[in-house]
């Protein structure tokens, strides 16, 4: 019996790493992995190593951390004690900074939906006024400007 291979093709390596084959390949044109050694029949092949790299990926996903963000933590070293680990923590609070913004938005959001399902409670048989607070709602937007919208945090 024959050694098991170290490199997966990208069937293995997406059920090893929890990734999926079409996110790899992003991945990998997004330069967060680095581009893949090739069998002799073309299929990529990823080693151990490069299966942690998109555990590590996922998990920083998994946590709504942006690609650049995710690119940055994959460029610091790995240790305790580095100077990359201020660098680290830098880029984690400024995710944590991204996240309270997001909850705040997300707790205003909470409270417009609540007020708009208000609005067809039906308990007293009166009609759900859902659709005619919406359209009242878009009538009272004001025109965009023609200043670019920031950027989201992606």
């Amino acid at each position: 019996m024959s050694a098991p291979s170290p490199y997966h093709r990208i069937g293995d390596a997406a059920r090893l790493s929890g990734v999926p084959a079409a996110n790899i390949r992003y991945y990998e044109k997004e330069g967060l992995l680095p581009a893949q050694a090739r069998a002799d029949n073309r299929y990529r092949l990823y080693s151990d190593d490069e299966i942690h790299r998109l555990r590590f990926i996922r998990l920083c996903r998994a946590m709504d951390m942006s690609l650049e963000e995710v690119r940055t933590l994959l460029s610091l070293g790995r240790g305790p004690g580095s100077a990359a680990d201020h660098a680290a923590c830098a880029t984690v609070d400024e995710h944590l900074l991204h996240v309270r913004t997001r909850l705040q938005e997300l707790q205003a959001l909470e409270a417009q939906l609540l007020s708009l399902r208000g609005r067809c409670d039906g308990a007293d048989g009166s009609p759900c006024r859902v659709i005619d607070a919406l359209h009242a709602r878009a009538d009272a937007q004001p025109l965009p400007s023609p200043e670019p919208l920031a950027r989201r945090h992606v």
